[in-house]
């Protein structure tokens, strides 16, 4: 039997949260630190001393040794530099153990060697981590013992946002500014701040570690590069929801403990689609929590997976044939006083508030499309967007029978008067209960869903940090808002006014409405019909991001600047040359070293077989024969593919940096890996498993 987890007295003991604040912290200071974290007010280095001496006290009981400015630089991962309590000692040899208010608010960390876009020179090396009082910190236990995090924003020496926090933590006062003028046109005069609430669900595939030690392609890219399909796969649907294997429920276990621990409410497990993959869904946070909380939730899937012999695979894309990894980011806004204001009531054609709100996220996922699918683009989502097994590329809005129905009113009358009813659910089963059903279907095909209280925006890649979706996301309907806004302020008949707005976003971004199958071709030529763009891969969303729309959009807001916005093309298109870099060289490196020298070895063993078995009489060789002149023509073609392949990484190379260097790798690098992955996928079908160099998709799907 599995030890027993009070989940209520672990849950949070790791985190230097309110609650701990509030018993160990003076009230003045309490209440200073409060006020800071909820209305923005600067906090003086003496308040500032004194939280840092209890949150060092608490850390040290906690077995902190360390302490640790916790950012996410560019990379998409996150970045620390620990430095130990201890102060230097005294003339008895003893030392001292101190944390400063300084120490607490501002960082240093060397700037040079972070993706800056080039917003700095080499030389240029300093930058800054600043506290973020409103994620709480924590203390981290891990085979380096106990260390103090405290999650940072990170900026250059001249003030440029170098992180995904701080154009993150700027959108957030965006739309919480344009919200509470939106609220108070209604009458609303209690709320006191709107924030973005976000749950990001997690995929993730788990595989055996000695399995994965063995494949140079899952160690260097996090992907297979080479790998015949087993003869099953997801066919038949087993997996999905299946009963989890007991070594993966241990492992499912831990990480729970781990999180509850810091203070992440990880609330939903189970098996997902493919053979090896599962899902992670924590409750909504505020967003900036919820960043933070995601990469602690990728953090410690792969350092818990290590523990139990396992390795987890965050890549988009795995395995070829069977489906991906994505992570949904379920989007709201909540005020203080705890309205969602995504909320439509029971009758949502009479709720006009809502009915507003709504009508100008259309508006905004309309114009900013593209933005918004900018926001998705990753490398490895490049193998799922519009491959049936994710959202397609294309961005639209599923809003469900209900909505739509009031959406078709507003603009063919005027006004909504009726909404659709869930109504009753007859299981046709005496013994079960008749069950009250939800007025609209759910749509998995659909990129930007509102599912009841929230939008899932379903394109985010597993690997990614969900900090560049929701920047986009409080940002445009910020400016939605702003505008709506500036009109009803301006209004003397208000009502009227409000009406005009609703019929005026829904029948002008009406085309971005989608209720239908998001895979079918039809749906691809009706969207290019409405006018709706198709953008297919990383490297032809990336102009979105400075095109004047987008530049006016973000510098309104001050959430990026003209720079910034350009030093992000730069990081993005450098990202995708080097990820199809790095496997390119891989793929030669393995098909030189590992694949052509053992498939050499089978095909001379056969030959020799062939030998053996002619001069033992008149004895027919055909099969083996036509075994080995298939082998051989196979490695040949290899041996073709590998020399394509090597001389177009070298060209690559060759290219201007930039957008010139991604469109090679992608156009011409790419497709050379694609035709040498082809004939030594058919090479593994007939090659001795014996001789195969590495394990197979069998071998690291099914044998976890």
């Amino acid at each position: 039997m599995s030890e027993f987890t009070n989940v209520v007295e672990i849950f949070g003991e790791n985190v230097f949260n309110d609650s701990v604040m509030q018993a160990r912290l003076p009230k003045k200071v309490y209440k200073e630190l409060k006020q800071t974290i909820e209305e923005g007010k600067d906090l003086t280095l003496e308040i500032a001393d004194v939280v840092a001496h209890e949150m060092k006290e608490w850390a040290i009981e906690k077995g902190a040794t360390h302490y640790t400015h916790w950012f996410q630089p560019l990379t998409g991962v996150t970045a620390e530099k620990h430095d130990s309590f201890i102060t230097a000692p005294k003339e008895d040899g003893k030392v001292l153990m101190s944390f400063s208010g300084k120490e607490l608010i501002k960082g240093e960390p060397d700037a040079s060697s972070f993706p800056s876009g080039g917003l700095r020179a080499t030389f240029e090396a300093r930058g800054y981590t600043a506290w973020d009082c409103t994620s709480p910190a924590f203390v981290r236990q891990d085979a380096a013992g106990g260390t103090l995090c405290i999650p940072t924003a990170f900026c250059s020496y001249t003030g440029e946002a170098l992180d995904q926090k701080t154009p993150l933590l700027r959108s957030m006062e965006a739309i919480n500014e344009q919200s509470l003028r939106l609220l108070k046109l209604f009458g609303n005069t209690t709320s006191k701040r709107v924030t973005p609430s976000v749950g990001p669900e997690q995929e993730y595939f788990l595989v055996d570690e000695k399995k994965f030690l063995q494949r140079k392609d899952l160690i260097f890219t996090g992907r297979t590069l080479f790998g015949a399909m087993p003869p099953k796969g997801q066919e038949l649907d087993d997996h999905y929801f299946g009963t989890i294997r007991q070594r993966i429920a241990s492992f499912m276990k831990d990480v729970n403990q781990e999180l509850w621990k810091l203070g992440v409410s990880s609330k939903t497990q189970h098996n997902e689609v493919a053979p090896a993959q599962h899902e992670l869904a924590p409750i909504y946070a505020k967003v900036n929590i919820a960043v933070d909380h995601n990469q602690l939730i990728m953090q410690t899937l792969k350092r818990v997976a290590c523990q139990h012999g396992l390795k987890c695979l965050l890549h988009e894309k795995p395995f070829a044939g069977v489906n991906g990894s994505g992570k949904h980011n379920n989007w709201s806004l909540t005020t203080d006083d705890g309205i969602n204001l995504l909320e439509p009531g029971k009758t949502p054609h009479e709720n006009v508030q809502f009915l507003l709100v709504l009508s100008c996220i259309l508006k905004a996922v309309d114009i900013h499309a593209d933005l918004l699918r900018e926001s998705a683009a990753d490398v490895g989502n490049d193998h799922r967007l519009g491959a049936n097994e994710a959202p397609p590329a294309i961005i639209s809005v599923f809003l469900g029978e209900q909505l739509e129905d009031v959406l078709e009113q507003l603009v063919s009358t005027g006004s909504a008067t009726h909404s659709i009813k869930g109504g009753k659910l007859s299981t046709g089963v005496r013994t079960l209960p008749d069950l009250y059903k939800d007025a609209t279907d759910r749509n998995r095909t659909s990129p930007f869903a509102f599912t009841g209280n929230k939008f899932e925006f379903r394109m985010v890649g597993s690997r990614d940090s969900v900090a560049g979706p929701n920047v986009v996301l409080n940002t445009i309907v910020a400016e939605a808002f702003r505008e709506a806004c500036d009109i009803l302020e301006a209004s003397d008949d208000f009502e009227m006014a409000v009406h005009d707005i609703i019929k005026k976003n829904c029948a002008d971004h009406q085309r971005i409405v989608f209720n239908g199958n998001g895979y079918s071709e039809e749906w691809v030529k009706e969207a290019e019909r409405r006018g709706l763009p198709n953008i297919t891969s990383m490297v032809d969303s990336i102009p979105a991001l400075v095109t004047d729309k987008t530049v006016k959009l973000f510098e309104e807001f001050h959430v990026f600047s003209k720079a910034e916005l350009e030093s992000r093309v730069e990081i993005k298109y450098e990202s995708y040359a080097k990820a199809i870099n790095i496997e390119a060289r891989t793929m030669i490196d393995m098909a030189g070293k590992q694949i052509i020298p053992a498939v050499i070895k089978y095909t001379t063993t056969l030959a020799e077989s062939i030998n053996a078995v002619k001069l033992a009489g008149d004895v027919d060789v055909s099969v083996q024969t036509e075994l080995l002149t298939e082998t051989s023509s196979l490695l040949k073609e290899t041996k073709e593919a590998l020399k394509t392949l090597i001389r177009v990484t070298e060209e690559a190379a060759a290219k201007e940096e930039g957008c010139e260097q991604a469109t090679y790798f992608r156009d011409t690098v790419f497709p050379a890996m694609e035709a040498l992955r082809a004939p030594v996928d058919k090479l593994e079908m007939i090659v001795d498993k014996e001789i195969w160099p590495m394990p197979s998709y069998g071998d690291l799907l099914f044998e976890v």
